[in-house]
């Protein structure tokens, strides 16, 4: 493998017009066959969603350029689907094993959470709760729209008063700050 060169941002071509600077840029622009990509290599179009959400968060903040955005992209791309392949293993693994301690000795699963997973989830939920007031409106506002409501960008940044772009920076805020919690809390868990 290469190294990846970098450069400082430079708008990308698209026929006669130019669309924004750096990855953003290359990413709108390239969405849709980023989206067919991914989906061939994970197979489920929410997946597919999801991954993409993720590269988005992850070229949020980059100020250089590699010199071939949709190269970078595609890589970047491909290690977010193999990492999800994997955690997926990593879930199903710990959710074996979970099975295998709580089954009775007729091999049925226990209907009641032990005490412990209990106060394990009571406690993730109130970490969860506190990020959502530490973020305050609208970011929290957005968040609950988009992923548990299902309503569209569209419609969120009408009831709003926003641009399109500013709820998905705010959904961009509120993912990241999720996926912090959720390493920190995977962290204490192991």
């Amino acid at each position: 493998m290469g190294a990846i060169r970098l450069r400082l941002g430079r708008g990308i071509g698209m026929g006669r017009r130019m669309i924004a600077d750096g990855l953003e840029g290359a990413f709108l622009a390239h969405r849709a066959a980023l989206e067919r990509f991914v989906r061939a290599r994970c197979g489920d179009a929410s997946d597919a969603e999801d991954i993409l959400q993720d590269l988005w968060i992850k070229i949020g903040g980059i100020a250089a350029v590699p010199d071939d955005p949709l190269s970078y992209l595609y890589r970047v791309a491909d290690n977010l689907v193999i990492d999800r392949r994997r955690s997926a293993q990593r879930r199903e693994r710990r959710d074996d094993a979970w099975n295998a301690l709580a089954t009775d000795d007729a091999g049925e699963a226990s209907p009641a959470p032990s005490a412990e997973r209990a106060a394990i989830a009571k406690s993730e939920l109130a970490c969860v709760a506190a990020l959502f007031d530490e973020l305050g409106e609208p970011t929290t506002g957005i968040f609950r729209s988009y992923r548990i409501d299902g309503t569209p960008q569209r419609d969120i940044a009408a009831h709003f008063g926003l641009s399109l772009s500013a709820v998905e920076k705010h959904l961009q805020k509120a993912y990241k700050a999720v996926l912090q919690l959720r390493d920190k809390l995977d962290a204490e868990n192991d």
